[in-house]
């Protein structure tokens, strides 16, 4: 029987950037998908500020900016935020269909030694107290044993059925279609959500000559059993937008509803999920990609260290404590653009009102942030303001704050003259140690502002501050070491001498 530490099941964005997170942190890992091959769907469209910022921080974001097109504005239901005074270095919507990453991220996970297994669906598990017998295939189909099985296998994934998980939620209430199409008589520029008669339609240039167009009935409901063709959905396009474009030659066509479920436990015993497996909702300003590959940069580095021993499998819970909150805010808006989207006069004055408030900036920074996930604050102990945030990318002498975490590992952080804490001798293996100078006195966080540059920082390999200080200390510095590193190792001469492995920054 074959063994592994992980198995991953789901070889989508979220299961190929996990993989790569784990391999990152040296662990093998076995990918398997339940498809023969990759379908060519394309049902996301684009990536927003925080999801490029991790994509930067693993040195994956060039070539993906190269195959996308960058869009100023996101939208709320349709209404459009400006996002170009967002404290980033992305401030816009990186559109590019999903194809696109999910071939950047497979050439990542072959490089580190991890291709996908397709035709290879899950079937039963069998936990026990030291690890999981997977059957993979029909019954007569292979078995293997693995420490962890994750289920990043969607929406109807058998993960997260196996394992007893319920998925609870609201039933759709509207029909959305969606193709990629060339047109003969294409709209001058992008059309975001125009309003008329029984839904609304939008139509995107994502790539020279091809377009993403979107129809969205509220007078019908999703019927998951029968299979949209190009005819149902030029038909439908034509009769809400009054034309179709003269769309043809179609890639592909898709449909989907508003349904909004959400796993209530991300975690049984040995068995985790993450992306749409653990969350499913409306598509309003692709969010769900997006959740879902942060959603796999969170634990990958916390379950990298429970399988090396370094850490309490305890670890593991702060994954569902920190990422189904930020999963359930989704669900929470994307109903809500639900609601502003459906056709009939009360819902207009709603519209029209909302479309007022969004004028007013600290309306539209608030949903900017929530939507593109730059405002995402974990709930840390500690009391400097940049705890639980996202570490900003400021500038430093000799490079910038990103670019330390592409090793994947912690960093911790001192800056202008400030000496690494002795404390982080016991770490020394498991903590990049980086002394620098910041460029600027003060560093952006949404949410939070103009923030003083600390004196040190203990930066996740996920890019979220653990632990901070103004001023030459280490109180506290133990304590945040040992939760999200394990308890500290007993130094011995080299770990003493070098203090942790030092870098000028």
């Amino acid at each position: 029987m074959e063994t592994t530490p992980v198995v991953i099941a789901g070889a989508g964005p979220t299961g190929l950037m996990l993989t790569a997170e784990l391999r990152l942190a040296g662990i093998d890992v076995v990918l398997l998908d339940a498809l023969p091959a990759r379908s060519g769907e394309s049902r996301a469209g684009g990536v927003h500020a925080r999801t490029m910022e991790l994509f930067d921080q693993r040195g994956l974001l060039d070539r993906m900016i190269e195959r996308g097109r960058p869009i100023q504005a996101g939208h709320f239901a349709g209404i459009k935020l400006d996002c170009s005074d967002f404290p980033t270095r992305f401030p816009y919507t990186l559109a590019i269909v999903q194809a696109e990453i999910e071939r950047e991220l497979d050439a990542h996970a072959a490089t580190l030694g991890v291709p996908v297994r397709w035709g290879s669906p899950v079937r039963g598990i069998r936990p026990d107290a030291d690890g999981i017998e997977v059957q993979v295939g029909d019954s007569d189909g292979s078995r293997m044993r693995c420490e962890y099985l994750i289920g990043c296998d969607g929406g109807r994934g058998t993960v997260r059925k196996l394992a007893g998980i319920s998925f609870d939620g609201t039933e759709s209430t509207m029909q959305g279609m969606l193709a990629d199409v060339e047109l003969a008589d294409p709209p001058a520029g992008p059309v975001f959500s125009v309003r008329r008669g029984p839904g609304d339609y939008s139509a995107l240039n994502f790539q020279p000559g091809w377009y993403r167009l979107l129809v969205q009935r509220h007078d019908r409901v999703i019927d998951r059993t029968a299979e949209p063709t190009f005819e149902d959905f030029r038909e439908s396009f034509r009769e809400v937008a009054g034309t179709d474009f003269g769309m043809h030659s179609p890639r592909w066509v898709s449909q989907y509803g508003d349904a909004a479920r959400q796993a209530d436990r991300y975690r049984v015993g040995r068995v985790l999920l993450a992306g749409d497996a653990a969350h499913i909702h409306y598509p309003a300003g692709g969010q769900g990609l997006n959740t879902g590959v942060q959603d796999a940069v969170n634990l990958g580095w916390k379950l990298a260290a429970v399988v090396r021993g370094e850490a309490s499998d305890l670890l593991l819970d702060t994954y569902e404590s920190e990422r189904h909150p930020v999963a359930a805010r989704v669900l929470q808006n994307t109903r809500a653009q639900t609601a502003l989207a459906r056709p009939g006069a009360h819902s207009d004055a709603l519209r029209e009102t909302f479309t007022g408030l969004v004028e007013i900036d600290e309306v539209r920074q608030r949903l900017g942030l929530m939507i593109t996930g730059l405002d995402i604050r974990y709930e840390l102990p500690g009391d400097h303001p940049l705890i639980g945030r996202r570490v900003p990318d400021a500038e430093l002498s000799t490079t910038r704050v990103h670019q330390l975490l592409v090793s994947g590992r912690p960093i911790l952080l001192s800056l202008n003259g400030s000496e690494p804490p002795a404390i982080a001798t016991g770490w020394a293996e498991r903590l990049d140690c980086v002394a620098a100078d910041a460029v600027t006195r003060h560093w952006t966080s949404p949410g939070a502002g103009d923030i003083r540059v600390p004196a040190t920082v203990l930066i996740r390999p996920d890019g979220h501050v653990a632990w901070a200080t103004d001023v030459q200390t280490d109180t506290g510095l133990e304590a945040a070491l040992t939760t999200w590193l394990g308890p500290a190792a007993v130094p011995g001469p080299a770990e003493l001498s070098a203090a942790c492995r030092t870098s000028r920054g």
